[in-house]
């Protein structure tokens, strides 16, 4: 995949998530919307990611994950961090609002639909 990103013109997504099979079927909606997706299974392993790659415009995040932070942590660190990076969040169990995220960061409730991650990606990424 690190060489798709250099040849492609579409857009790329960050998956974070840390269930295998979810992440697995948030990519193929990724990928369905018109977007290149990189995969990471947690905050840390997305901000190492983050930090060696410049072609990142959004992190799509589950909430919900192990590691040093969750996911609205990582949202807030990805837009101290990388502003121009917008941030979608989901969950299943969290009732999240607008003030919980970064300013521009929306969220997506679980189980979400792939017309709804890609209108979202769609609207944020313009």
């Amino acid at each position: 995949m690190q060489l798709q990103h250099s040849a492609s013109k579409r857009s790329v997504v960050l998956v974070v998530e840390d269930e295998p099979l979810i992440r697995i079927d948030a990519v193929g909606s990724v990928e369905a919307a018109g977007f290149d997706a990189v995969e990471a299974a947690n905050a840390d392993d997305a901000i190492a990611i983050l930090g060696q790659r410049s072609d990142i415009r959004l992190v799509f995040t589950d909430v919900h994950m192990p590691g040093s932070m969750d996911g609205l942590k990582l949202a807030h660190v990805v837009s101290d961090r990388w502003p121009p990076v917008k941030v979608v969040a989901t969950s299943g169990q969290a009732r999240i609002s607008a003030q919980d995220l970064p300013q521009g960061g929306r969220f997506l409730r679980k189980p979400y639909t792939a017309t709804q991650v890609a209108d979202t990606m769609h609207e944020l990424i313009q």
